[in-house]
């Protein structure tokens, strides 16, 4: 991310900059940045995920979303840019450039972002209330590392690895193989 430290905004001009915007910015207390575009590895592995949750939940009366669909986090005055995003919360269909109850988010890393995906931007998501799991998918290689919400509040680490043939969310309830995760991404 690429900071725009001299232009502040509230988040009403932020939302409609970004309506017209050709660029992809997130939104940190009132202050703008500029994301990068993704390698193929990256792209392929949330699309990956994204077909695979898209069919699990169909009928169930949740969404999942891909890249462009922001997450707002009214309580710290930020709005980011899941990779992939699920949310089966009905008042979620009242907001259609953001959603503030999601129960899963998926960040797939990169070397630019790793270090904020791991740390400020997983403590920001951790005051959502919803959020039941925050999953990191590395692409270097194969490595899931889901956090899950357990009933103390407290964030638990299970990791997954290609030796472990598949992977778990519990928040949907959902389970693929590692192999279908990372369909056609070379190492």
């Amino acid at each position: 991310m690429v900071a725009s430290p001299e232009m502040y905004l509230t988040p009403e001009e932020y939302l409609q900059m970004e309506e017209k915007s050709d660029i992809k910015h997130e939104y940190i207390d009132g202050y703008v940045y500029a994301m990068a575009g993704a390698l193929d590895p990256h792209v392929t592995v949330a699309g990956n995920l994204f077909a695979l949750l898209r069919n699990d939940v169909r009928g169930t009366g949740c969404r999942v979303y891909i890249t462009d669909m922001k997450a707002r986090i009214e309580s710290l005055n930020r709005y980011y840019y899941p990779d992939v995003m699920v949310t089966c919360d009905q008042r979620d269909r009242e907001t259609p450039a953001y959603k503030r109850f999601p129960c899963l988010i998926v960040e797939v890393l990169s070397d630019s972002t790793e270090a904020f995906d791991r740390g400020d931007k997983f403590a920001d998501y951790q005051t959502l209330e919803t959020l039941k799991e925050y999953v990191l998918i590395n692409t270097k290689r194969q490595r899931v590392e889901c956090f899950r919400r357990n009933d103390e509040g407290l964030w638990v680490l299970q990791s997954y690895t290609a030796e472990n043939k598949s992977f778990r969310l519990h928040s949907l309830d959902f389970e693929a193989t590692i192999a279908d995760l990372y369909e056609n991404v070379e190492f």
